[in-house]
């Protein structure tokens, strides 16, 4: 694959990868929510792709499969399945609206690239010049995480969370070791099962997924 060809494929990639991202924080339907989390997360496989073919690392092949079936088929199969037992459709009330949540991802994204300047300078290439998009990303997953109410909506932000930390490793180093990423993975998987379960019994406590009225336990 030539310098060229690596760094538009790449650019495509990292681009649609940032694009779901600023598209959750856009789209209110949960199940959109958890079909664009979904493409994300072939964008993400598409970056190991690309990155392992470019640097002749088979291995990385591996872990992009990997995450494929995890990050683009399991967990939004595990989030579907969690919003058909709620019977929920819409984040109904976040608490940042979606013209200020586009405005923050934008001045998040901005800083990203101001932060990761020095690096990019350390060491100039297609790979670490988009280092700032797993870094936005990283941003606004924790910008999702805190100011979504739906707990489908906090689970998205905590896997976008980890998405973009994937991504800032598969750039800044040209991939993980395959152990670290089924590690990584199972964890997630773990996680998102826990969360799915505990969903259903606010669910069954509350009549609704709304993480705020956990705040009644006080009582």
């Amino acid at each position: 694959m030539s310098t060229g060809l690596f760094s538009q494929l790449l650019d495509l990639a990292c681009g649609v990868f940032l694009l779901a991202a600023v598209l959750i924080l856009w789209r209110r339907e949960l199940a959109a929510i958890v079909r664009i989390f979904a493409l994300q997360g072939v964008a993400l496989a598409a970056i190991a792709v690309i990155l392992a073919v470019h640097e002749h690392h088979w291995v990385l092949l591996a872990v992009a499969a990997l995450i494929a079936a995890l990050r683009a088929g399991l967990l939004p199969h595990l989030m579907r399945r969690a919003l058909a037992a709620s019977g929920e459709s819409r984040e109904t009330q976040p608490l940042v609206n979606v013209a200020a949540s586009l405005l923050t991802a934008a001045a998040l994204t901005l800083l990203s690239y101001a932060v990761c300047q020095p690096l990019i300078r350390l060491a100039p290439s297609p790979a670490t010049r988009a280092l700032p998009v797993g870094l936005a990303v990283v941003l606004i997953g924790f910008f999702t995480l805190v100011t979504r109410r739906r707990a489908v909506s906090q689970v998205v932000g905590f896997l976008l969370l980890d998405n973009g930390t994937t991504a800032v490793a598969f750039l800044a180093t040209s991939g993980v070791p395959l152990i670290v990423e089924l590690g990584v993975s199972f964890d997630l998987l773990f996680a998102v099962l826990v969360l799915q379960i505990l969903t259903a019994r606010i669910q069954v406590a509350f009549g609704s997924t709304d993480l705020d009225d956990l705040r009644e336990l006080h009582d």
